[in-house]
């Protein structure tokens, strides 16, 4: 009897967690998303948290396998340590499901409140929450599942990532609910109110996919350059004259068509272009031999006044004549990779970056070319929506992901990376241009059309001509409203059951 119930419940909620994995990439069978969660919801009420954790389990164990590959080949962890990290991480991401699961359940059997109701309200809560606590996390979000289905995202511009999470849970609400009453009135309305709102969504997606979004006045010529330099090999000091002439010949040959702007990926020179060195002139006077502007990332330092030194993840912009224009730090640091959270506690713990120390927080400063403000984005802060939202009200008109994307290996990182990508575009309505080491470097447009894009683990430049300036979106005007909304409701829920409850004792 047990086993039969462990059966029915947990391995129906596995199968609702590799159904949404599939979703994305890869295989990024997108339509998955829309349909995936209907075994859990349908079984949920028998096993309340540990079908949801359950879920959560089976699909971040299957999107985020990569992690492996980055803390093994790269960060040099053996692979008992590797494991026991990547399992804690999913283990704490998961509970997220597993929490809304039950809440959605007690909220059912206290205050009679069906799935629907709940559980699409819940869900983008505890989306925004992983996406903010502890630093945050918010990789995959069930929203960016549908990257490939433009119609579908473009309410980005409107309720960010998550209003398009809350769509696909309220489609799977009904569906499953439908299943087990077919002869509930209240699951009926329930299924005109999600058509209605889908209709909306689509009808929205629609409506902006024929609007000549991608077209402005003031245009930019730019060149990406794709390294390709191997990352066990990117920090040894004897290959800086190898890296330093790849990128050099890469550059020259994407000038055969005239350019305005050069760019080059995260880290692309692995040393102090602020010190006076062979390899830092040979990079500083590079703008000037090809008369193009120059901007890369690179690692940047600061002495304080007790003389040690901070350590930055930056991006400087030259000019043509190759004076510096300006330098934009990285934000949001990831734990672990560019510096050890609590250093004095867990000072046993090395970082996996190899390079410099511990890297330190920087601030949103837009560089300025020609009276037009680019916004960077260095890597991992491409996922994290307020901070493009923040340069592009700081007034950049073009937004530029730096990245290295060598630590995934030939995984399904780098395509879920870029999918993350486009939603940034979308949200503020805005061009962005994405150069990555090994790739994938691209132009994504403001719909969040990959108008060009390189192949991975390839010597690589890439030529588009882009648009300059960002639409006053509603998502640029007022951020995470939505999200905000729902994690409201979902206080609001939480206080009307336990009144219920102390009413009732």
């Amino acid at each position: 009897m047990i086993m039969r119930r462990i059966d029915s419940a947990l391995l129906a909620s596995a199968l609702s967690g590799l159904l949404l994995a599939a979703a994305f990439p890869r295989p990024d069978i997108y339509p998955l998303a829309w349909v995936g969660l209907i075994p859990m919801l349908m079984v949920m009420h028998r096993r309340p948290f540990a079908a949801g954790f359950t879920a959560g389990v089976f699909f971040f164990s299957a999107v985020l396998y990569w992690l492996n590959i980055v803390m093994t080949t790269y960060g040099g962890l053996q692979t008992f340590f590797s494991l026991l990290a990547y399992l804690f991480l999913v283990v704490y991401l998961a509970a997220y499901i597993g929490t809304v699961t039950w809440l959605a359940c007690r909220l059912k059997d206290v205050l009679k409140l069906p799935y629907l109701a709940t559980v699409p309200f819940l869900w983008v809560a505890f989306e925004y929450l992983r996406g903010t606590l502890l630093t945050g996390f918010p990789w995959a979000l069930l929203g960016y599942s549908q990257h490939n289905f433009s119609t579908a995202i473009q309410s980005a511009d409107v309720t960010g990532v998550y209003g398009v999470s809350f769509l696909l849970v309220s489609v799977n609400c009904t569906i499953a609910w439908m299943i087990t009453e077919p002869r509930n009135r209240l699951a009926w309305l329930g299924l005109g109110i999600v058509l209605l709102m889908t209709g909306t969504h689509l009808g929205y997606g629609t409506w902006r996919n024929s609007q000549p979004v991608e077209q402005r006045d003031n245009k930019l010529r730019v060149a990406l350059i794709q390294g390709n330099i191997d990352q066990a090999q990117k920090w040894v000091a004897e290959n800086r004259q190898a890296t330093i002439d790849r990128y050099k010949a890469l550059s020259t040959q994407a000038l055969q068509q005239p350019s305005d702007l050069l760019i080059w990926p995260e880290a692309a020179t692995p040393f102090f272009v602020q010190d006076d060195s062979g390899p830092a002139q040979q990079v500083l006077s590079l703008p000037e031999e090809l008369n193009v502007p120059l901007l890369f990332g690179s690692p940047a330092y600061h002495q304080l006044d007790d003389g040690r030194y901070e350590y930055f993840n930056s991006a400087f912009l030259l000019s043509e004549e190759g004076r510096t224009l300006g330098r934009s730090d990285k934000v949001h640091l990831v734990p672990f990779g560019e510096y050890v959270p609590l250093g004095r506690l867990l000072s046993f713990i090395d970082k996996l970056v190899v390079g410099v120390g511990d890297f330190s927080q920087g601030q949103i400063r837009p560089l300025a070319l020609n009276n037009n403000n680019i916004g960077v984005l260095i890597c991992y802060e491409a996922i994290f929506p307020h901070l493009a939202r923040d340069y592009v009200r700081k007034g950049s008109r073009l937004l530029v992901n730096l990245t290295n994307d060598a630590w995934f290996g030939r995984s399904s990182a780098p395509y879920q990376h870029l999918a993350m990508v486009k939603f940034r575009a979308i949200e503020n309505r805005i061009w962005l241009a994405r150069a990555a080491n090994t790739g994938i470097s691209a132009f994504i447009s403001p719909g969040g059309r990959v108008v060009a894009a390189s192949p991975l683990f390839q010597p690589f430049s890439l030529n588009g001509v882009i648009g300059l300036g960002a639409e006053t979106t509603f998502y640029t005007r007022f951020g995470d409203l939505f999200a905000y909304v729902c994690l409201g409701l979902s206080f609001a829920f939480l206080g009307a059951m336990f009144f219920k409850r102390k009413l009732s004792s």
